[in-house]
């Protein structure tokens, strides 16, 4: 019984911080707004990063080499 009641006491501590970030992200929309429509677009409209076809060649290449170096060293392990 007394995990049950430790389960609703979690439940009641995070539906109010839910209330309290739902109530900042309305002050956050609300001051969006009333600074205008250009504002409210930064917000929602954050720019992704753009790697260049060579730089996810590179990236991948050393992954791969990495990988295969902890793979030699399992291999080694497990001999």
């Amino acid at each position: 019984m007394d995990l049950l009641a430790a389960i609703n006491r979690e439940e009641r501590k995070l539906e109010t911080e839910l209330s309290k970030l739902q109530g900042k992200l309305n002050g956050v929309r609300a001051a969006a707004k009333a600074l205008g429509d250009t504002t409210a677009r930064e917000i929602v409209g954050v720019k992704k990063r753009v790697l260049s076809a060579a730089a996810r060649a590179k990236i991948s290449k050393a992954t791969k080499a990495r990988w295969a170096k902890f793979r030699a060293q399992a291999k080694k392990a497990a001999s």
